[in-house]
């Protein structure tokens, strides 16, 4: 069955838009009011999941002052699916765009998982607009693709896999692959994430939902000898000067502490490194409480 595409329209405190930015349109949820002291602060989520993970931050955030916003990053839910430019930094043009089209002039943005790679790239992308990066549960891209040897066997051979055509989108639409990764990634015993998976399959059911997500994954497998790919890693080799916050969980068993030991080598301006003792890979949804406070303190250091 095609799922409804309402799934990924749950109210509550916050406004859902749809914004038009690089070539395409994008799902996104509104809270807080824009303001000429604070930047706007973008969340960026992870795979499998959508804007929904945000949903414990998004009201505390724009409670504490901060204009929010929280997006459905190309391929995902509610977002245009295109066939192709599924390039890193085509997603850093895309919350670039968002960020115009709503106003502001600019922007802290916040990234966990894949949509931490995307905030790794916003400072090299769109530096006039970046304020400041947040990552949660993503180390810098660079030593990933450099050195294998600190990329987990279980992240490896979860990124292999998908490289295959057809079985890693059928296993999503039709099979219960999002369930078992939301629970193999995340610490055992939290369903913080784990509760919610039955809307996140709902939602990479939609249509071309699991295929464009699918193609991200591939892009950054195979295009690491092409010239996009090498253009990419360049581009992320620059020091970044803004002010970074990094956030891993202690317990995370995709990726372990080693695979950051390197972010501090691409940081020239203020890094903030935290780690959350009991929590896995989905930090937002299995820390929410700690998640928030690290964030309102990083925000409130940039003033």
């Amino acid at each position: 069955m095609v799922a409804d595409s309402s799934c990924v329209l749950v109210p509550g405190p916050w406004e859902h838009r749809d914004v038009a930015a690089n070539g395409a349109q994008f799902h996104v949820v509104t809270a807080g009011t824009l303001r000429t002291d604070r930047p706007l602060v973008v969340l960026l989520h992870a795979f499998p999941q959508f804007w929904w993970a945000w949903r414990h931050q998004i009201p505390a955030l724009a409670g504490a002052g901060h204009p929010v916003v929280a997006m459905d990053l190309r391929g995902f839910a509610g977002s245009d699916k295109p066939p192709d430019r599924h390039e890193t930094s085509v997603f850093a043009r895309d919350v670039a765009g968002v960020v115009r089209s709503l106003g502001a002039r600019d922007a802290v943005v916040v990234g966990h998982g894949f949509g931490g790679t995307v905030a790794w790239s916003m400072p090299h992308v769109a530096p006039d607009l970046t304020r400041a990066v947040a990552v949660l549960a993503n180390p810098h891209p660079l030593p990933l693709h450099r050195a294998r040897n600190r990329v987990p066997l279980r992240a490896l051979g979860r990124l292999l896999h998908f490289q295959v055509p057809w079985f890693p989108e059928h296993a999503i639409v039709r099979g219960d692959l999002v369930e078992r990764l939301l629970r193999a990634w995340s610490a055992p015993g939290n369903d913080g994430a784990t509760s919610q998976s039955g809307l996140y399959t709902e939602a990479m059911g939609l249509p071309f939902a699991a295929h464009a997500t699918m193609e991200h994954f591939r892009w950054l497998v195979r295009s690491t000898p092409r010239a996009d790919g090498r253009r990419f890693l360049e581009t992320v080799s620059a020091p970044i000067t803004v002010p970074v916050l990094t956030v891993r969980g202690g317990r995370d068993p995709l990726l372990p502490a080693r695979t950051f030991a390197k972010d501090a080598d691409f940081v020239t301006g203020p890094l903030h490194r935290s780690v959350v003792d009991d929590a896995g890979h989905f930090l937002p949804e299995e820390a929410p409480d700690q998640v928030t406070e690290l964030l309102l303190d990083f925000l409130a250091g940039l003033a």
